[in-house]
């Protein structure tokens, strides 16, 4: 199992398509993963994107996009390890010890934390002026 192993949904009240197009920008990538380098292996058009992922951790991410009633949900999936320093692919072994695991829990927490800044503002974005029950 991954060190860093996230799992979030967001819902967001806008159409897919328009999740699809924001979330398809790489430029918006370097934004929301700053010491990631993602490398699409499946893009699926409106239902979300496949990443491998290199740099500070190495594994894969994913965004899926799930329409619901008004909206969609966006589902994201982290799943990676650490790398050693000096590389971006080469997979760095934290030992079994109370350090280590707070050292991953740093670690995931950073990237969790991060992850639902990103789509936070994202969807204050998308969503602009809505207001709560409106379409």
């Amino acid at each position: 199992m991954p060190s860093v192993d996230l799992v979030d949904e967001t819902f967001v009240v806008v159409s897919p398509h328009t999740v699809a197009a924001v979330v398809g920008d790489p430029q918006r990538w370097r934004t929301w993963w700053p010491g990631l380098q993602l490398s699409v292996f499946m893009d699926r058009a409106d239902e979300g994107i496949r990443w491998t992922v290199t740099g500070e951790l190495v594994g894969s991410s994913e965004i899926w996009l799930e329409p619901i009633n008004d909206g969609v949900i966006v589902h994201y999936y982290l799943r990676a390890d650490p790398t050693t320093p000096g590389s971006v692919t080469q997979v760095r072994i934290i030992p079994e010890s109370s350090r280590g695991r707070r050292e991953v829990d740093r670690l995931r927490r950073r990237h969790a934390l991060a992850w639902k800044q990103a789509v936070w503002a994202l969807k204050d974005e998308l969503e602009g002026q809505r207001r709560a029950g409106q379409r």
